[in-house]
């Protein structure tokens, strides 16, 4: 499902016109992207949370090059699914669409 078939559905659900679905769609991204990029995560109740994760630094290689170069350590975001939203996916899907 992409955006526009997210936004298409809950217009459809809701009543709600789709160009104001889409703005509160893209306000919520918005949020919590801001909200990451702060150091704040986000919780979200029966459905996950937003987190930032910290990446300690490495040692990796250019391979073009043959080299090896240090990965500082750094921030990334992640999505971590709450217990409820898991067991529903676990109960209801049976195969992949692609299979």
């Amino acid at each position: 499902m992409r955006k526009a078939d997210l936004v298409a559905s809950i217009a459809d659900k809701t009543g709600v016109p789709k160009v104001d679905v889409l703005v509160t769609l893209e306000e919520f991204f918005k949020e919590v992207k801001g909200s990451l990029s702060e150091g704040e995560n986000v919780f979200i109740r029966g459905f996950g949370s937003f987190v930032i994760k910290k990446r300690a630094k490495k040692i990796g290689r250019h391979i073009k090059k043959n080299v090896a170069i240090e990965i500082p350590e750094h921030y990334i975001p992640s999505f971590k699914p709450a217990k409820v939203f898991v067991e529903q996916v676990k109960d209801n899907v049976t195969s992949l669409p692609d299979e």
